[in-house]
């Protein structure tokens, strides 16, 4: 198979879905590798890195013209849509639930489109997901408390406070992935915790990891309303698989918080849990509502590229490999996770929750794949 990998466009992003390593695994396989020039300058890897594991470096046009496979790790823009082409597959994160019109173009387009955040394990578990969603944990409270110091539009506060000065108060929504890493940093910043999620379960988890050491709250409109009064930072965390993100805090809810607090929401790449958030770009970060400063990347681990390009690849790798060496019928029939990836199968959604948050009837994949 050829696969392709071109140059990210999406403004400030710097990933790379390919490292030299799997060049050589996929080559060592009998595939063909066309990286276009420059893809992986971001993430600090040369052409001739690639070139010396047996990739061809070409220009953008010929990397998607000949690619069977091609690997991204942004969705396509609107610029890259006229590059589809039928039959040909497209793995990357897509997020279709917040972007209707590409869900469309991939439609019209008659291919396939395979989405890292969907590809969902028997357990529930989203293992492309979970290694972006551990750096944006992590960089969403180093982000937070940047932006918390008055030069940078915040309120003016350390969040590990000094001797005689209280710490700054984290509040983090949602204790999956991202909430648990948030949570682990704060804490090692030594800011004062809280964190809320409807399942008691995960919040006995954290319990148990913590120590005891963060507050544990229910997710409930009352309780985020208490606890929003206090917060010098709150962090959206929450996730719904293949979904819109839920509407938690409400702009009114937003209106009640501190001057110069500050909100990161990891998820308004899913439309956000937040209602005033929007998606802002690594050129651009922040604006202000209600005297809150609002944090909208909706590609924050591009913040630290090179580390995010070896973290995501590390996890898309192997499956990678199995669509390159099975075909994409083959691969999604012999693993059920990837299967659950699939979003798109030649001009139909296969997704079901992906197709309801966009409004669509979903057509089973099982009747696609015969």
């Amino acid at each position: 198979m050829i696969i392709g990998v071109p140059r990210e466009i999406k403004p400030g992003e710097e990933r790379v879905a390919l490292t030299p390593a799997g060049v050589r695994a996929l080559v060592q396989a009998g595939h063909r590798v066309l990286v276009e020039r420059g893809a992986g300058l971001g993430s600090s890897i040369r052409d001739e890195e690639y070139t010396r594991e047996g990739a061809t470096t070409a220009v953008g046009d010929e990397v998607w013209a000949q690619a069977e496979l091609v690997l991204k790790v942004k969705e396509p823009l609107p610029q890259e849509y006229p590059r589809l082409r039928a039959g040909q597959v497209v793995f990357t994160y897509l997020h279709l639930a917040a972007v209707p019109e590409l869900a469309q173009a991939l439609k019209a387009a008659d291919g396939i489109a395979i989405a890292y955040e969907t590809v969902q394990r028997a357990d529930g578990s989203l293992p492309l997901l979970a290694p972006m969603s551990e750096v944006a944990g992590r960089l969403a409270v180093q982000e937070g408390a940047f932006y918390l110091a008055k030069a940078h539009g915040g309120r003016g506060i350390l969040l590990a406070g000094v001797p005689g000065v209280p710490p700054g108060n984290v509040v983090v929504l949602g204790a999956g992935t991202v909430g648990v890493n948030a949570a682990r940093i704060a804490l090692g910043l030594g800011a004062d915790i809280s964190i809320l999620d409807i399942n008691l379960d995960r919040l006995r988890a954290v319990d148990d990891l913590f120590h005891g050491r963060v507050i544990t709250l229910v997710s409930n409109s009352f309780n985020i309303d208490q606890v929003l009064r206090r917060a010098d930072l709150l962090v959206g965390a929450v996730l719904v698989a293949g979904a819109r993100a839920p509407v938690l805090v409400t702009k009114e809810m937003v209106a009640t918080m501190k001057e110069g607090s500050v909100i990161v929401d990891v998820a308004v790449d899913q439309g956000g849990s937040i209602e005033t958030i929007r998606p802002t770009t690594l050129l651009d970060p922040t604006y202000v509502v209600s005297g809150v400063v609002h944090y909208g990347v909706a590609n924050m681990p591009a913040l630290v590229p090179r580390t995010s390009t070896f973290a995501l690849t590390n996890a898309t790798l192997p499956y990678v490999l199995a669509l390159a060496g099975r075909g994409p019928v083959e691969a999604v029939r012999r693993d059920p996770a990837l299967a659950r990836g699939v979003n798109v199968w030649r001009g139909r959604l296969a997704h079901p929750v992906v197709a309801e948050a966009l409004g669509e009837p979903a057509t089973p994949l099982e009747t696609l794949v015969r």
